[in-house]
């Protein structure tokens, strides 16, 4: 699996590095064929009067599909947190109709009937 790592607006720290791809390479249990992971973190200017808000963007591309997903919080390791929650629930929504049409295509093939 390959991990790139992107930052706007603020600086990737070897600990925010790690954290980073702690959590990428543990969404791997999640569906086995991770073809790569595109970080990218940083601070927004948007929100000045509500203080730094943090975002952190995974885009995975996984069985041929593109899974983009992004969060805001006042603390970077919440967004990225947040993140990899949201990406574990929608690699298990994969996985099921993965698995669930490869059922089907077997019973079709054996003739079995539900």
């Amino acid at each position: 699996m390959n991990i790139n790592i992107q930052t706007i607006n603020t600086e990737l720290t070897e600990a925010i590095r790690t954290y980073v791809e702690e959590k990428a390479n543990s969404l791997g249990k999640f569906i086995e064929k991770i073809e790569h992971v595109d970080v990218i973190i940083g601070l927004e200017n948007k929100h000045h009067q509500k203080g730094k808000v943090y975002f952190a963007e995974f885009n995975i591309k996984a069985l041929n599909k593109k899974i983009s997903v992004r969060k805001d919080s006042e603390d970077l390791y919440k967004a990225i947190d947040k993140v990899k929650d949201h990406l574990k629930v929608e690699l298990e929504k994969i996985k099921g109709k993965v698995s669930h049409r490869d059922r089907t295509v077997l019973r079709d093939v054996k003739s079995y009937k539900e």
